[in-house]
C-alpha cells in the first residue's frame, strides 16, 4: 500500500493479481493522497471541476472519432478521474448530503440490476426494443411523476448539453412517449424574439422562436427521419471543414514560399 514518508508520497504498484477492477482501488487511494497532499487538488470544488468534466468527455469523444484506441484509453482514464475526484470532494460534506465512490458504484450497480430484469429476474424479452421499452418504463416508475404533466422521458433530458444533441434527445424521447410529431413544427416569431431576450411578435405566443431556430429544430427532425444522429453528422461536417481549411493554409504557405 502507498503511504507518506515526511513530505514524500511513497510509491506502490498497481495490484497485479489479475482481478478486474483492482487498479481502480489504487486510483481511489491516489486520489485520497492528492486531496490531502497537493495544494491544487485540495482546493478544488464541484464547481471548479465542472469545466474539466465536460472537457474530458469531449476529448474522449474526439479520440473515439479519430479511431485511436490508445488515445481513447487515456481519455477514458481522464473521465474516470473526474468521477473519482467528484466523489472524493462529496465525501467531505458534513451536511448529510455527502457520498463516496462506493456510494456512486453501488448506485449504478443497483440501477443496472433493477433495469435489466430480463437478466437478473424472470422477465422475458424478444429483443433490444423490448429491453429499451422496459428500461423506459422502469425509469418512469422510479421518477414517480416528479415532472408533473411533462412525460417522464422528457423531464429527465439534461438541458446542459449542446443544443443540437438536446433537440435530438428531446425529439427521440418524445417519439417514444407517443408525442405527436407535428409538435416539432415550432411556431416562429421575429428574428429578435425570445432567443435574444425580446418578446415574441407577430401574434405568436411565448413559445414562439426565431425562424432560424425553428429551421434548425426541423433539420434535427429530418436527420432523425433519415436514421442519422444530427450531432455526429454536424461534427463530421465540422471536421471536414477543418481539414479543408488546413489544406488551404498549406497551399497558401507553399504559394508564398
Amino acid at each position: 500500500m502507498a503511504g507518506t514518508h515526511g513530505d514524500r508520497v511513497t510509491e506502490s504498484p498497481v495490484p497485479e493479481d489479475g482481478t478486474p477492477g483492482a487498479a481502480l482501488l489504487r486510483l481511489v487511494e491516489v486520489m485520497d493522497i492528492l486531496r490531502v497532499s497537493c495544494p491544487w487538488d485540495a482546493k478544488q470544488t464541484h464547481e471548479t471541476l465542472a469545466p474539466y468534466l465536460i472537457e474530458e468527455c469531449y476529448e474522449a469523444l474526439e479520440a473515439l472519432e479519430d479511431g485511436d484506441p490508445a488515445a481513447l484509453r487515456d481519455e477514458l482514464g481522464d473521465v474516470l478521474l473526474q468521477v473519482v475526484f467528484h466523489a472524493r470532494v462529496a465525501a467531505e460534506r458534513t451536511d448529510g448530503t455527502g457520498f463516496n465512490i462506493d456510494d456512486v458504484a453501488t448506485g449504478i450497480v443497483e440501477k443496472l440490476i433493477r433495469r435489466h430484469p430480463h437478466v437478473f429476474s424472470d422477465v422475458q424479452v424478444s429483443g433490444a426494443e423490448d429491453v429499451k421499452r422496459n428500461w423506459d418504463a422502469i425509469k418512469a416508475a422510479e421518477r414517480g411523476g416528479r415532472e408533473g404533466a411533462l412525460p417522464t422521458a422528457l423531464g429527465s433530458v439534461p438541458f446542459g448539453q449542446p443544443a443540437l444533441s438536446l433537440a435530438a434527445q428531446l425529439q427521440r424521447r418524445a417519439e417514444r412517449a407517443g408525442v405527436p410529431a407535428e409538435l416539432a413544427d415550432l411556431p416562429t416569431g421575429a428574428a429578435g424574439g425570445p432567443a435574444s431576450g425580446g418578446p415574441a411578435s407577430d401574434g405568436q405566443g411565448p413559445d414562439g422562436v426565431s425562424e432560424i431556430g425553428a429551421t434548425l429544430f426541423s433539420l434535427v427532425a429530418q436527420a432523425r427521419a433519415a436514421g442519422v444522429d444530427p450531432e455526429l453528422e454536424l461534427r463530421a461536417a465540422a471536421r471536414s471543414y477543418r481539414e479543408r481549411v488546413r489544406r488551404w493554409a498549406e497551399d497558401q504557405s507553399r504559394d508564398r514560399a
